[in-house]
């Protein structure tokens, strides 16, 4: 009976998807909503796929020459205004401190909603010499954009997220900073996460506030929906100039140095549950999941079995993240109460199992029963989780594929847009023109040019000029 309750607390993805996705949200224990309207609580559960999202990173980053910093979350209004595109971008968005304690303060402070200016500020103050460069910062920290709407992970006032900032001695060095990273970004959504990705070039008009190309990976929801995962900017020398930060060059010259900025942020948590999720709840690749394995006693109560749980729970500790639940609730409402968790493997051990010498483990995804010996626990859970990875990312990839169309003329766009869900390609002319009339009429926005360029045709089927490049187009969250 419990079971059964716990499961029909989540809607259907069929009836509602934007519900389902809620109260999965909810319901696994990954948020709370807070006091402050548009800020919510990262709970232990959500904190800890955070966490395991930036351990990952984090060492990545590091073994490309990376070093944390921390850098102040209040900005002054006069710093921020210094590049005009940047404070024009995040305008409607800034939250603004007026007073410390009971006095007005002479200036108002920004709180951080991204940290350019911050980054600028300091280089202008440390760099010297081009012996110096390349700096190469990232931080963990939390930022604030004034939302109209907002739900969990994929829009909130505050999100958490890393900010890489790094200055370069040349165009060429920065260009290729901005590459590596969103390829770092791509191979972790689809290696860590099990989420195939696009990678692209925005447009201008999608692109970063003052940046000269933002680049971004583009993941499919299992509903058709676009979700822009993580973003890699160049900047060119237009920061550097804009807050004077210059150094003396190699011919003994003052030089201004070539700056990037990439992020992805707890965004990719609502990746995860958009693209693996299923009616039960999460469904976590086990590169991230708090726990890889949750061990549940079956019929607990007879001799021993309590005891070989925690001998088992002790042995796969030394290779995965375990969990044993030895609880006093029914074994059927904790497979429910893991299943919702999204725990990628659950290991049944009861007085037969004993008998015999095996147990029974469980894959999250397939509800698959395998029984396995328990003198192969070292070789059978790792290969079953990778198991389980890859046919994550299969499925993720499989459903991208049959929800990707082609068009040549928008009589073609339009009838995808009103009966099917996914991304359209098509050639484009490059106008800003065309790409708003592709949003007023199919409601349709740009998502990237695919580093990967096709031809698909000739023209631009929005006007019929000549067509520059191939794009994807879709509706995103």
């Amino acid at each position: 009976m419990a079971e059964k309750k716990l499961v029909e607390a989540i809607t259907a993805q069929e009836v509602d998807f934007t519900q389902w996705y809620t109260d999965v949200c909810l319901k696994a224990e990954l948020v709370d909503y807070s006091s402050v309207k548009g800020f919510l609580v990262l709970r232990p559960y959500g904190q800890a796929i955070w966490e395991n999202i930036q351990r990952i990173l984090d060492g990545e980053f590091k073994k490309t020459g990376h070093e944390n910093v921390a850098m102040p979350v209040l900005i002054p209004e006069s710093l921020l205004k210094k590049e005009g595109e940047l404070v024009n971008g995040f305008a409607p968005e800034v939250a603004w401190v007026t007073h410390g304690g009971s006095e007005k303060l002479e200036e108002r402070l920004a709180v951080r909603p991204t940290s350019e200016t911050m980054f600028c500020d300091h280089w202008a103050h440390v760099l010297h010499s081009y012996r110096e460069l390349p700096m190469k910062y990232n931080q963990w920290c939390s930022v604030i954009r004034w939302e109209k709407t907002t739900r969990p992970f994929l829009r909130s006032r505050e999100f958490w997220w890393q900010e890489g900032h790094t200055i370069h001695e040349t165009r060429e060095e920065a260009e290729a900073e901005t590459m590596q990273q969103l390829n770092c970004y791509a191979d972790f959504c689809e290696q860590s996460l099990c989420i195939p990705v696009l990678r692209g070039r925005k447009t201008d008009k999608e692109k970063f506030a003052g940046a000269e190309a933002t680049y971004t990976i583009e993941a499919m929801m299992k509903d058709g929906k676009s979700l822009q995962s993580g973003t890699s900017h160049f900047f060119g020398d237009k920061f550097s100039r804009a807050y004077d930060v210059t150094f003396q060059g190699r011919d003994n010259k003052l030089q201004v140095p070539w700056q990037t900025s990439w992020g992805v942020s707890t965004r990719l948590v609502g990746a995860i549950i958009m693209t693996h999720g299923d009616d039960s709840g999460l469904v976590l690749p086990p590169a991230v999941a708090p726990y890889q394995v949750v061990v549940v006693p079956i019929a607990a109560h007879k001799p021993g079995v309590n005891e070989k749980a925690a001998e088992l729970t002790e042995r796969i500790s030394k290779f995965a993240r375990v969990k044993l639940d030895n609880s006093d609730n029914s074994p059927g409402w904790k497979f429910a109460q893991w299943e919702m968790k999204g725990v990628p493997l659950r290991l049944e051990i009861g007085p037969k199992d004993i008998e015999k010498n095996q147990c029974v483990l469980v894959r999250r995804d397939t509800r698959e029963k395998i029984f396995v010996s328990l003198d192969e626990l070292e070789t059978a859970i790792p290969a079953a989780l990778e198991a389980l990875a890859q046919d994550l990312y299969n499925k993720a990839l499989a459903n991208r594929e049959q929800r990707t169309w082609t068009a040549s003329t928008m009589d073609e766009i339009m009838d995808l847009a009103e009966n099917k869900t996914g991304f359209v390609k098509t050639m484009w002319c490059g106008e800003l023109e065309c790409e708003e009339l592709m949003k007023e009429k199919a409601g349709l926005s740009s998502r990237c040019m695919p580093l990967a360029q096709e031809e698909l045709g000739e023209v631009c089927p929005i006007c019929g000029k000549p067509a520059k490049v191939s794009i994807v187009w879709g509706k995103a969250y």
